[in-house]
Parts: C-alpha cells; structure tokens; sequence
C-alpha cells in the first residue's frame, strides 16, 4: 500500500507497511498512477505506461523512473507486503499495567465550555481524592505491572491544584515505594493555572517529568470558552505564570495545550500566538463535541480546518528555516524510527496498559471514560479489575477496525481514540470519522515538515 501527495512543494510518497517515505521527481508521482497493486515488476517498462507518459516525459526519463521504481521494490520500501497482518490475527499480548491517570480532583475552579468532564464532577458529583486512596492507586500499579520498572503517573482533574497537598503525598508515597520495589515513577500533572504560584512551581519542577498548561491561545480565543465560576476570563492570570513556569524549565518537558472549536477555525493565529510569546512546546487540537453544540467541529468545517492546517505547516518551516522555530505535537512525528509493531497496531493502551482512577478510586480504561457505569472496572481498595473489559481493550487493534484496515494513516494514529469511537459510535472498533480526517491532514503535514527538514540539511 501506498500514498501519495503533494505539499511544500514536494511529491510525497509513503509505502505504508515498510513506514519508507520517498521525495521523488514529476515522472516517478505521475508513473505510479498507472501501477496497481500488488506490484510486480518487468525488465522492460510496460506500454501502458509508456504511452500513458509519452506525451508528458521523454522515453529515457519513464524508463529511469520505472527502474527506480523497481529497485525500490526488490530493496523492501515501495509495495511492500503487509507484515503486521499475521501479527494481529496470532495477537495474544499479555499486557502489564504502566502507566494511571489519577483523578486528584473531581471539581475545578473554571467552567470550561467545552469541558467533557463536565466542568470537573464527571456526571457524579464533585469532590476530591484523599491520600489513602492515592497510596492505593500507587500499590495497585505496583501490585499489576510485573517486571516493569517504568511507571507513569498523570495527575488529573478538574484542576489537581485544588487538592495539591494530596499531590505531593502520592508523589512521595510513590518515591518511597519506586526505591523498595525497583520501580522507577515519572509524574506528569495538567493544570489551568489559576492556583499556580512560586511554592507549587517549585514542587513541580523538581517532581514533574512533564507539565500541561491548558490554555487555548490568544486573550479572545481563550476567554471565550475558559472562564471562572463568576463568568470571568483567565488568560490575564495566567499567561504571566505559564510563560514563567515554562522558561523556568528551560522552555522543555512541557506543553502549553489549547483546543480549538468552530469559533476558531484560524486557530493557526493562536498556535503562532504561543510561539510569539515564546513558548517552544505546543498543542493545539480540535474539540471533540455533539453537534448540537455551538461550538462543535462538523464535516462542514473539514475544508476550513485541513487548510488551516496547510497554512500553519507553510509558517511552521518558514519558521524553522529562519532559526525560530517551535515544537507543535502534532506536527511532530519520528520517520527514522517510531513506536514498536505492538504500539502501531495498539495505540495508547487504555484499558489494558493504562487506567484511569476516579476521585473515590474507581478505575476505568481512561480519563475520558470516568463516570460511565459501563467500564467501570474495579477499585484501587481491593486491587482487582474487570477483566473482561481489559481484555476487550487489549484485543482491539487497527486490524479488528474496518474502518482502519486499508487507511494509509493507521500505523501513526494506531486506530484512534477508543473513547471518541464509543462516545460517537457506540463501539471503540469504530473510528470517530471526523477525527480520522483530521489526523489524516495533520500526518501530511508532519510528513512534508520531516521531508523538508531532512533536504535542508
């Protein structure tokens, strides 16, 4: 399998099953309209492609292309066969939990428009965890990881500041135990800011591998959908402390994270934003929402939204090649080696390798599906999850969605968000399609910027 495009002025060719991404010339794009798959190669350049070209190219030119074409073939990156098949159909991964989300708190001090965490209480009620339930949670991916030694822990709201003592306690606890069971911890904490101050900043930067700042851009932009409780708006609060806890390390192992909605369709200006004020480290990404909601993504906002991604990409290498360039996560993909088989078939590993716990230590396969009953999958208090809900989990992968099978992206977005797919379709086997197409034009993207970056050097 194989796709092709064009972007930054490049003719962009990606052989799907070796991950192989070739610039190649007019003749050789053009050519490969004629080859069908699976392809097998001739000594001589068939007819039908000579007389398709000939009025385009000269002989000598279509001849060299299609030899190219074939020597890329014999050497395994173009056409090449599907090898991660067999390995779904015998699939019989063992999974080990790594990696929880902890609800810290379940209430938040904004009321976020588009929150789907429905402003922090998750469809139950509001509250915070207490240590005890923390320590339990910490015991309990001690108790199911095994022989692995790296955890993550992700602190998680609502907004984890408003229960910060019971941060740290965890985080000890878990330093403590890592030391007595040879287990190394990583803590990642997201937080909108409002609480943050010079004694938390402190405690994160000497704790936490990664930070995420929620903010979704300019003071208008952000204003709109993130705001207090009174109403009020909070960009003026918190940029100052962003862009302080963001240069106090060292402008790394961090991310200022936005989301953009149909109000913002440019959100380009506000990813730009963020790089003017100096930040290194960006996410901006689309709403997730019905579409009954004023301020959800539909199909009718495909076009706008995919160029709006071709215009960021434009400044984003411009950028680059003037020495001010920034990270922007989803243009940020690794062509030289990438994620394992198992990752690119699998994903992120929700419900198997990572769980989610809830303020009053229900576990569920992530953040996003805290609060329905459904995938409720055990408690930290006795330590044992539903298995049957893990196993389906674990099971599915790029080749058990059909939607997946023959997508020329699946190997880089691993089928998808499973909670997206239940939360649209009722089942986590059926892709979110308007996401697909997103992702789809962010990976073009990514692929073109690694392209041009590589011909620079």
């Amino acid at each position: 399998m194989i796709h092709k495009y064009k972007q930054l002025g490049l003719n962009i060719v990606m052989d799907i099953y070796s991950g192989a991404v070739h610039v190649v010339d007019d003749v050789m794009y053009d050519m490969l309209d004629y080859i069908l798959e699976p392809f097998t190669p001739e000594t001589v350049c068939p007819d039908f492609i000579k007389e398709g070209l000939k009025d385009k190219y000269s002989k000598e030119d279509i001849e060299e292309s299609y030899n190219e074409i074939c020597s890329l073939f014999r050497n395994g990156q173009l056409f090449t066969d599907d090898c991660y098949a067999e390995i779904a159909e015998n699939w019989n991964k063992q999974s080990v939990v790594k990696a929880l989300c902890i609800h810290i708190a379940h209430d938040c001090n904004l009321r976020c428009k588009y929150c789907f965490a429905d402003t922090g209480e998750y469809h139950g009620s509001r509250g915070f965890m207490n240590l005890e339930t923390g320590k339990k949670a910490i015991d309990f991916v001690i108790n199911n990881s095994q022989n692995r030694r790296n955890i993550e822990i992700d602190y998680f709201g609502g907004e984890p500041l408003m229960n910060f003592d019971v941060v740290k306690g965890i985080t000890e606890y878990a330093k403590e135990q890592g030391k007595l069971h040879d287990k190394n911890f990583r803590f990642t904490i997201t937080t909108n800011g409002i609480l943050l101050n010079d004694e938390i900043k402190e405690y994160i930067n000497e704790n936490m591998s990664n930070v995420v700042l929620s903010v979704d851009g300019t003071k208008e932009t952000n204003d709109r959908m993130r705001y207090r409780v009174d109403g009020s708006g909070t960009y003026d609060a918190i940029m100052p402390k962003f862009i302080d806890l963001a240069n106090s390390r060292n402008q790394d192992n961090y991310y200022v994270r936005g989301t953009f909605t149909a109000f913002n369709t440019d959100f380009a200006k506000d990813v730009l934003h963020f790089a003017d004020l100096g930040f290194k480290q960006t996410s901006v990404e689309p709403v997730v929402a019905p579409e009954t909601e004023d301020y959800a993504l539909t199909d009718k906002h495909i076009d706008e939204v995919c160029r709006e991604y071709e215009n960021l990409t434009e400044e984003y290498v411009k950028r680059y090649d003037e020495g001010k360039g920034f990270n922007f996560f989803h243009f940020m993909v690794d062509l030289d080696q990438g994620p394992c088989a198992i990752k690119r078939l699998s994903g992120c590993g929700a419900g198997h390798e990572y769980l989610a716990v809830a303020a009053n230590g229900d576990i569920y396969p992530c953040h996003q599906f805290v609060g329905n009953e459904k995938f409720l999958m055990g408690n930290v208090a006795d330590g044992k999850i539903d298995m049957e809900i893990s196993k389906k989990f674990e099971r599915s992968n790029v080749y058990t969605k059909e939607k997946c099978k023959n997508c020329f992206a699946k190997f880089y977005c691993s089928g998808g968000c499973s909670a997206n797919a239940y939360n649209f379709n009722g089942d986590i086997n059926e892709p979110y399609e308007l996401a697909c197409v997103f992702e789809k034009k962010r990976l073009e993207c990514a692929i073109a910027i690694e392209a041009h970056k590589k011909l620079s050097i």
